[in-house]
């Protein structure tokens, strides 16, 4: 392993591991900690109270091509050419296995890939396309969470899992990390590892597992929608039915959250080890009328993202930020939080320093005046899946909570979301609100010009 001139005072070696669990259409607000009366989420829980909860966080692309060709090149869409689902990732795109692996880390990837251009379940990704992860088995895409079939580094003939999709994945993840743990220790601890966990798990179609023992049952009929879901019986009745699945799904996450954690216990590496939680969009689920992704509501765009360390604020500061962390800076923030520096090649912000404590400052110091005053938010190809929004659109998100977003030529959107969080008020269109809407317009259109990105602006 090179050297390491940053002594960042972890347990058993000078770098920490970075775990990142991705989920798929998993919504910023549905969680116990984030009052969702739908759902127990004890273990995700105790993740935001042992670490820090960007609250504001956003799938700036919330569509899931989109947003994983950004998650790992640093890019936006329209700059790395994954601008829609499918999409695939020009796998000549450096993206963050690079700096790991320079800086003498492990890397693997297990569970969904979609990075390839398909979204048939029987497409083969070939070796050359995986990442360049050291490890990788996965899949390009499925809907079926209770037949998966899985390939790569311990065999490139397709396997099925023979239980549920993140029951199974997660058995393999620890299996893998037990493995590595393993097969590197040495007088001088063993060698750094940055590990993915992605599953499919809670996009639709929404059916919860039905593991003996286990109970992931809601009665439709109980479930509190969220304000925003019309008073409209073939919404609700639809958003009804499918809360209670989604919320299923979202528990047996939830579980499998837990074996991960006490897993870093019982291997003594959760004091070396962050994990990163976060999904790649939300779901409207009948708020608005709409669901599932590429819309710019709420729901569609907040994601969780936590940076947690298991047991106890070691090497980790508490709390909640603000900070509008998109997409983007996802690859840097977590190359951050072990000491590696930001690839001139990536876009995106290190947000790392709201994570460290006081005594690593001197390590990594950075200017609060220098973070993002928002988030660049797109929806760069029409888009005609069921009850969504069939027109590209481009936004903005303040860190003072205004939304702004623009269809072609024409104003659309306009809202304070800090006092008005399920988007009822718009006021895009009131005079009184027309200097909040300048100031947005100029944002949005200052993001478009320094992105390099192309889209018809309304004229004021």
């Amino acid at each position: 392993m090179p050297e390491n001139n940053n002594d960042l005072s972890f347990g058993t070696q000078a770098r920490a591991n970075v775990i990142w669990i991705l989920t798929d259409q998993l919504r910023g607000q549905a969680f116990g900690y984030r009052g969702d009366p739908n759902v127990r989420t004890p273990n995700i829980d105790n993740l935001a109270r042992e670490g820090m909860c960007f609250n504001s966080a956003v799938a700036g692309a919330p569509w899931c091509c989109p947003f994983r060709g950004s998650l790992l090149t640093g890019l936006y869409p329209h700059q790395n050419g994954v601008t829609k689902t499918p999409s695939p990732l020009d796998p000549t795109i450096p993206i963050i296995t690079g700096p790991f692996k320079a800086a003498g880390y492990h890397t693997s990837w297990i569970g969904k890939w979609h990075l390839d251009g398909s979204n048939n379940r029987e497409h083969y990704v070939p070796s050359e396309r995986r990442g360049n992860f050291d490890y990788w088995m996965g899949y390009e895409n499925n809907n079926n969470q209770n037949e998966v079939y899985i390939y790569g580094t311990d065999g490139e003939k397709p396997q099925r899992l023979l239980g549920y999709e993140t029951d199974s994945l997660t058995d393999l993840f620890l299996e893998q990390i037990r493995k590595h743990i393993k097969t590197t220790a040495s007088k001088d601890g063993y060698q750094p590892f940055f590990s993915v966990l992605s599953v499919q798990p809670p996009h639709s179609p929404y059916v919860p597992p039905t593991t003996p023992g286990f109970d992931y049952y809601h009665n439709p009929e109980k479930m509190q929608l969220r304000p925003n879901v019309p008073p409209v019986d073939w919404v609700k009745h639809e958003a009804l039915l499918d809360y209670a699945g989604y919320y299923g799904m979202i528990e047996n996450i939830d579980y499998n959250v837990g074996r991960i954690r006490m897993a870093l216990k019982e291997l003594d590496i959760d004091r070396d080890t962050y994990i990163i939680f976060f999904s790649d969009h939300g779901d409207c689920l009948g708020s608005h009328a709409q669901w599932e992704k590429s819309s710019p509501w709420e729901e569609a765009i907040k994601i969780p993202f936590i940076i947690s360390m298991v047991g106890g604020p070691y090497n980790i500061k508490t709390g909640e930020s603000t900070a509008v962390l998109n997409h983007v800076d996802i690859a840097p923030t977590t190359l951050g939080l072990c000491g590696i520096e930001t690839p001139q090649g990536m876009v995106g912000h290190d947000y790392s320093n709201l994570c460290i404590l006081p005594k690593r400052q001197e390590y990594k110091e950075h200017s609060k005046n220098s973070e993002p005053d928002s988030a660049y938010l797109q929806q760069i190809p029409r888009k005609f899946h069921r009850h969504s929004v069939n027109r590209p659109w481009r936004g903005v998100l303040m860190r003072d909570g205004w939304k702004y977003v623009c269809m072609p030529g024409n104003d659309w959107l306009l809202f304070d979301t800090f006092s008005d969080p399920y988007e009822l008020a718009n006021l895009c269109f009131d005079n009184v609100f027309n200097k909040k809407r300048e100031e947005c317009h100029a944002r949005l259109s200052k993001w478009i010009t320094d992105t390099g990105d192309e889209f018809a602006m309304p004229q004021l």
